[in-house]
């Protein structure tokens, strides 16, 4: 697996683009997107499990229950989200519009927004922008950042990649962007991803493979224990590779561990999906609303993967844990403390805590007690912009790992005047 430019364009057959036409008041920066493909492609998609879901959501359910699509629409600056028929009407039209341009049908395209909650969207300026979105795809790095700008919300830094991988002797290509700074939690966490590949796939292994990869990737990220309105991600695949189609097993879910990984040519494209789907969770926890570290933690020596998620999820997710990451302060205690309600059972008085960064690592609790450390090599490594918690539970082989960020002031600050 190699890393390669263009993100979602860097796959053959697809285009991207964006434009600013005004849904975002007084911002020049692009608000509408889109990402299309001139061939037929398999479709696999994952969504909030918020009981409150956004129009976009509604209808991207609807079209991508064949396992097909096109295209992917996108607006940032507004949710639709709390807008009852009205809003799903100009949901509904944003598929319509842009099917027409592209003369493909409505149920081809996935819509998606993301913004301000319980706003209408206002449908008349994406209508009157429509044509020049269409005139906006491009098959290079170009297009595909300017369709990347036009989904960044409170974003800070861009969040995309592209890799190439070998299936059936033939070069297959994965790219991919999202967005996600704020009301990020599990499952499926606040984000918006468009991922595309020139694989070819079924839209059952490609479903397969999006569910392995989100598990261990999108649903273990953290920033704030907000889980939105609007979250899902998509992933097209259009074959130009012209690979022998990956096709996966039937009957085999991704609880069925190793089972799937007989059929080789899955087992490759997953890997890399996974990769793709990890990093860019690495890159949404580092640019968490205000934070200024990436925290990662990683719970080791547990007794079963499932077990060791949710000990991790309960850690990252911790206020006072994400506030002690934040002042350096290598206050181990809220780390227990934070395992202690996760309703996981384990034994205490076995655990091992250690922190890490590229300043080096010191254990700061063994065996569920204090252990002789020196505050000034902690605080050291806990000053650094990325760090590690690394928990050991000493009761078995599984382990799972969690991301997330510090908690700051300027997180208060961002989302205490968000709609001013």
């Amino acid at each position: 697996m190699k890393k390669i430019t263009s993100g979602v364009c860097a796959p053959k057959g697809f285009m991207a683009g964006g434009i600013r036409c005004g849904i975002k008041p007084g911002s020049q920066k692009n608000d509408l997107s889109l990402i299309y493909s001139n061939e037929f492609c398999s479709a696999a998609a994952m969504f909030t499990e918020n009981k409150v879901k956004a129009a976009s959501v509604l209808v991207s359910q609807e079209n991508i229950a064949n396992g097909k699509l096109r295209a992917v629409i996108a607006n940032s600056g507004n949710a639709n989200a709390c807008t009852g028929k009205q809003g799903l009407d100009a949901a509904r039209r944003m598929a319509n519009l842009i099917a027409d341009e592209l003369s493909i049908a409505p149920s081809e395209v996935a819509v998606a927004s993301t913004g301000v909650i319980g706003v209408q969207l206002p449908i008349e300026k994406i209508e009157k922008n429509i044509s020049a979105l269409k005139t906006s795809l491009r098959s290079d790095e170009a297009g595909h950042s300017a369709a990347l700008e036009a989904i960044m919300t409170t974003d800070t830094r861009k969040k995309d990649i592209a890799v190439e991988i070998e299936i059936d002797g033939k070069p297959v290509r994965i790219g991919a962007m999202a967005k996600g700074s704020g009301m990020i939690h599990p499952n499926m966490a606040t984000m918006l991803g468009f991922i595309t590949t020139d694989a070819a796939i079924t839209p059952y292994a490609l479903d397969l493979s999006l569910r392995c990869a989100v598990k261990k990737s999108f649903n273990r990220l953290t920033v704030d224990g907000d889980t939105s309105t609007n979250d899902m991600v998509v992933i097209m695949a259009n074959g130009k590779a012209q690979n022998k189609p990956v096709i996966g097993h039937y009957g085999l879910g991704i609880g069925d561990t190793g089972s799937y990984l007989k059929d080789k040519d899955f087992n490759v494209f997953n890997e890399a999906l996974e990769y793709v789907c990890v990093e860019l969770t690495r890159m949404m926890a580092r640019d968490g609303e205000g934070a200024t570290k990436l925290v990662t933690v990683t719970v080791s020596g547990s007794g079963s993967e499932e077990k060791a998620e949710l000990l991790a999820k309960s850690v990252a997710s911790s206020s006072l844990v994400k506030a002690a990451c934040f002042g350096a302060d290598a206050n181990w205690g809220r780390v227990l403390c934070a395992m202690g309600y996760a309703g996981a059972d384990f034994d205490p008085s076995k655990v091992s805590v250690s922190f890490k960064s590229r300043a080096g690592e010191i254990q700061v609790c063994s065996e569920g007690q204090t252990v002789p450390f020196s505050e000034e090599k902690a605080k050291e490594i806990l000053s650094q912009e990325e760090i590690e918690i690394l928990i050991l539970l000493s009761e078995g082989s599984h382990k799972a790992t969690v991301w997330g960020c510090d908690l700051t002031y300027d997180y208060v600050k961002i989302n205490g005047d968000y709609r001013s």
